[in-house]
């Protein structure tokens, strides 16, 4: 598992877009709208690009 903090998570519609395209790439995760966190479970390396590209800095923790 690996988690990265993402400055730009300001609400439940950025939780969402985060969830259904994690969901889309068949990634299991969780996202902390608190903290500001994304929590992924996954060997292929991809959910920072995938973050970067919905418009969030990913920054692994």
């Amino acid at each position: 598992m690996k988690t990265f903090y993402c400055e730009e998570i300001a609400c439940g519609g950025c939780a969402a877009r985060i969830d259904r395209a994690l969901d889309a790439a068949g990634i299991r995760h969780s996202v902390d709208l608190e903290n500001k966190t994304v929590t992924v479970e996954e060997t292929a390396g991809v959910a920072p690009e995938i973050l970067f590209d919905l418009g969030f800095t990913p920054v692994e923790r």
